[in-house]
């Protein structure tokens, strides 16, 4: 198996006849850092749903390291950790609870639970924060228990929709240098984000996308060859206008 997601002629038609997938084909190899990008309500998100199986897709089929994310659901979403734009936590809970409720839901207890909980707390710098409730954290502090409750199950893909949203730009570089040691640990990661530059710095590739349909999909070397990532993003995506 090379793609860690394959994409096929995915489709999404919501109540109402609204279409926002047509037919999109995408695949994401193994260890890749892959960059989806598109102006607001171009269907990232909407892709990001269905391959999280947070929405059923209308047509076509997704494959999460082999497995069909309808099919086998469970088994699908177990290869996958998703961190959200929106916060979707209990902003009561401590980190260490937000973290040990997010391991059960996987099916992980006891002393493992524990084991991994500390190996979390420690990557994402988040010790001296264990005992705090979430709505007392910081934006740089709450990003990074985000990160974490997606990795506490240690999923082979990690789904980033705007990981660094609202965050100073020291935070930011922080965030950015947890990312490539993920990266760098053979992890998949698919980020969405409206910093181009941070897609730029991270990402090995990227796809555009607008109107539910890949406008262009190329490593960025090749895209960012004597101008930036942005330009190339602003011609594609006013081309089409």
């Amino acid at each position: 198996m090379k793609n860690a997601i394959e994409i096929d002629n995915l489709q999404k038609v919501y109540k109402g006849g609204k279409e926002v997938l047509h037919g999109l084909t995408l695949a994401v190899p193994k260890g890749q850092f892959f960059g989806l990008l598109g102006p607001n309500g171009a269907g990232k998100t909407t892709t990001i749903s269905c391959v999280t199986g947070i929405t059923s897709p209308t047509g076509g089929s997704i494959l999460i390291m082999g497995n069909d994310v309808v099919k086998e659901y469970r088994a699908a979403r177990s290869h996958v950790g998703l961190s959200p734009q929106e916060f979707n936590i209990d902003i009561f809970q401590t980190v260490d609870e937000i973290l040990d409720y997010q391991a059960g839901f996987f099916g992980i207890t006891g002393e493992r639970m524990r084991k991994r909980r500390e190996e979390m707390l420690e990557k994402f710098d988040l010790l001296a924060h264990r005992e705090k409730k979430f709505q007392f954290l910081s934006g740089g502090l709450k990003r990074r228990a985000m990160l974490a409750k997606a990795m506490m199950h240690d999923p082979d893909v990690l789904i980033l929709d705007e990981p660094t949203a609202g965050v100073d730009v020291e935070t930011r570089h922080a965030l950015w240098k947890f990312l490539r040691e993920l990266h760098a640990s053979g992890k998949t990661i698919v980020l969405t984000s409206h910093y181009l530059e941070e897609v730029e710095a991270l990402c090995e590739r990227v796809a555009i996308i607008k109107d539910g349909a890949i406008l262009i999909d190329d490593t960025v070397k090749n895209l960012t060859q004597g101008k930036s990532l942005e330009s190339v993003y602003l011609e594609v995506v006013d081309h089409v206008a």
